[in-house]
């Protein structure tokens, strides 16, 4: 991106990349390429991320061994990150993908920064607000701020990797969150033919939290499922620094680095609602069961659809 550009960057667009906006125009084909590249380790190589000009973080679930010797089919289950900035060649891609349903966890806040998804034609959109206990808004008045103390204060001594700690038990705690992702594991079990695809702003929490509770249910490791959890890092980091360089550049942020720990995902994130499952439920098995509400036979649906 020229310097000009930079220079000129608007508030709008400075607010949204923070939390992971996907423009294409934001990364150069180089810094896309290093963001889809995959790291030469096991846990990577085996997962199929979707290349797409408009989104940096999506992938199709399957490819792992469940319990029992099986493995999780392909084709069926994607995650990813916002759809509002795909391309036409994108849109052609997920028809390619037939995906049938698009579900997004994003709040109202973030959809009206980000925009609506694009589909393609008969495709369902689902809006399933998943609360992010008020980060987005919380990370738009710190760089609104353009004031380095208030983001200090706001962001700096790790406090913006305890405000993450603080979302992620809602996934547990929040009646309306379990609500939402429970109708996402029963529109895949029940949902027929075609894909389902679920997303939020930058494909991590919320999406990662959803990936984390199927893979384990259909008898995936917990370490595969966790690794796949870790994945988001690999896949935004060109990305996420070039946002972070965009601020910079844009004089929105002096240290832009107080972002990072809300554009990574991290293992004490995930514990935090691990934590969470075992105060409220005694394990992962009885918030599924009476949190999301997934009986034996939507569980046995879910395992005769997605494993094979």
């Amino acid at each position: 991106m020229p310097a000009t550009n930079r220079a000129v960057f608007t508030r709008r667009r400075a607010l949204g990349a923070a939390l992971g906006t996907v423009t294409a125009a934001a990364l150069s084909p180089a810094a896309t390429a290093a963001a889809s590249a995959a790291p030469p380790n096991r846990q990577i190589r085996q997962i199929r991320q979707i290349p797409l000009q408009g989104a940096v973080n999506v992938r199709d679930i399957g490819g792992y061994r469940a319990a029992g010797g099986g493995r999780v089919r392909y084709g069926l289950v994607y995650r990813a990150d916002a759809l509002s900035k795909l391309t036409d060649a994108d849109v052609t891609t997920l028809d390619e993908l037939s995906v049938r349903q698009a579900v997004d966890y994003r709040v109202p806040l973030e959809v009206q920064y980000d925009g609506a998804d694009r589909l393609p034609a008969g495709v369902t959109g689902v809006a399933r607000p998943v609360s992010d206990n008020g980060l987005y808004a919380h990370i738009l008045t710190a760089i609104a701020s353009r004031d380095p103390v208030r983001q200090e204060e706001m962001l700096g001594g790790g406090r913006a990797a305890a405000f993450m700690r603080s979302v992620y038990p809602m996934f547990v705690t929040g009646a309306d969150n379990r609500a939402r992702f429970a109708a996402t594991l029963h529109d895949i079990a029940y949902g027929g033919r075609g894909a389902l695809l679920y997303h939020c702003t930058s494909g991590k929490d919320r999406t990662g939290w959803t990936t984390y509770v199927l893979l384990r249910l259909l008898g995936v490791s917990q370490r595969a499922a966790v690794d796949d959890y870790l994945a988001s890092n690999t896949f935004r980091a060109a990305y996420d620094a070039k946002l972070r360089e965009s601020l910079a550049q844009s004089g929105a942020m002096r240290n832009p680095d107080l972002l990072v720990p809300l554009q990574e995902v991290r293992t004490d994130y995930l514990t935090a609602a691990l934590d969470q499952v075992v105060t409220d439920y005694g394990g992962l098995h009885r918030y599924v069961t009476e949190g999301l509400g997934v009986d034996r036979r939507t569980a046995a649906l879910l395992r005769a659809r997605l494993v094979c």
